[in-house]
């Protein structure tokens, strides 16, 4: 075995690998938490303060 030999089945294990990536990444199964995940940057825990932040953090004294 030379090392061509051994770069071949290197690059067919990383494809394969993707290959597992993808189909994981699409399957039906995990619709549902990437959808959950999508929506985060979307959801608001903090009310808005109108006029700025609050004083929460401020060093001056």
């Amino acid at each position: 075995m030379d090392i061509n030999d051994l770069r071949s089945v290197f690059t067919v294990l990383a494809f394969v690998i993707f290959i597992g990536i993808v189909m994981w990444a699409y399957s039906g199964r995990r619709k549902q938490a990437f959808d959950e995940a999508a929506h985060l940057p979307l959801d608001d825990d903090s009310p808005y303060v109108a006029g700025g932040s609050t004083d929460a953090g401020s060093t001056d004294k």
